[in-house]
């Protein structure tokens, strides 16, 4: 939107698969609370179209190269398109573990991040499907929501003493036992099985896993990425390669739609300035 009322030639690639595809709400995002990202994604590119120099296309980029100044990228479609400037707006693949019912639950009452989901299960019995740092990070965000609250180390716990007498403090439960998994109803938890075949209701769980990058495309034109494995950027959202640009969850911790287009506001800014000084 930024680039279009700037008059910039602008074309978004989109292959359509958002990694919050399957999550029913999207919170936390000032006049959106509550509305499904699709929704969200639908009005904004109704709104970007407005703009008669930016245009949409539904396909998927598989390759990219630089040549004679200009970046190219190809598309499964076998079409090319070349410009001066490349933004990265492709987002993290979630990785899932092999846990029956896991991705069924994904974004639903399996969930990553308190500020996202955590109102909606506040006050119901949840668990942590992390250990060591990772439950730690998200335990005290939890606590504040519920007082019914356990860690789900799926093996033996990571916590050194002062630690484990914290979580005693909170009433917080350690179950070391192995999941191995998830009883639903259309996406909504209800009872958390163990590999010794013991299982215990639950109405949500927390899950820290990992993730790779959606697209690979950033990494084969040279950019770094950081040690957690972002696309590594710096205040302006330039990557380590000149004239790439990259924003929203390729980028950061912070996963949410809300930042999200605050960083794609950024970039916008940042790359008509670019070509404006270029051309003045």
């Amino acid at each position: 939107m930024t680039l279009g009322r700037s008059m910039r030639h602008v074309l978004v690639i989109d292959s359509g698969l958002p990694c919050n595809r399957q999550t029913p709400y999207s919170h936390n995002f000032l006049t959106q609370d509550g509305v499904k990202p699709q929704e969200i994604a639908s009005l904004a590119k109704s709104q970007v179209l407005q703009y008669p120099s930016v245009s949409f296309l539904e396909d998927l980029a598989l390759e990219g190269h630089k040549s004679e100044g200009l970046f190219h990228i190809r598309t499964q479609s076998g079409q090319e398109f070349s410009a001066p400037k490349l933004v990265f707006a492709t987002g993290v693949t979630d990785l899932m573990p092999e846990i029956e019912g896991f991705a069924d639950c994904w974004g639903i009452s399996v969930v990553h991040c308190p500020y996202c989901h955590g109102y909606e299960i506040r006050h119901k019995k949840t668990g942590i499907m992390a250990n060591g740092e990772k439950a730690l990070h998200l335990a005290p965000m939890a606590r504040n929501l519920t007082d019914k609250l356990s860690i789900l180390t799926s093996g033996k716990a990571d916590f050194n003493a002062e630690e484990l007498a914290k979580l005693q403090q909170n009433n917080i439960r350690i179950i070391e036992k192995e999941v191995s998994a998830i009883e639903h109803s259309k996406g909504y938890l209800s009872h958390i099985v163990f590999s010794d075949g013991s299982k215990e209701a639950f109405d949500a769980t927390y899950a820290a896993i990992p993730f790779s990058q959606h697209c690979d495309i950033p990494e084969k034109l040279g950019c770094e990425l950081n040690d957690q494995g972002y696309l590594q950027v710096d205040m302006m959202h330039k990557t380590t390669v000149d004239g790439i640009f990259a924003c929203g969850d390729n980028t950061t911790r912070m996963r949410s739609v809300a930042n999200a287009v605050a960083s794609g506001n950024m970039v916008g800014a940042v790359i008509n300035m670019e070509l404006s000084n270029a051309q003045f």
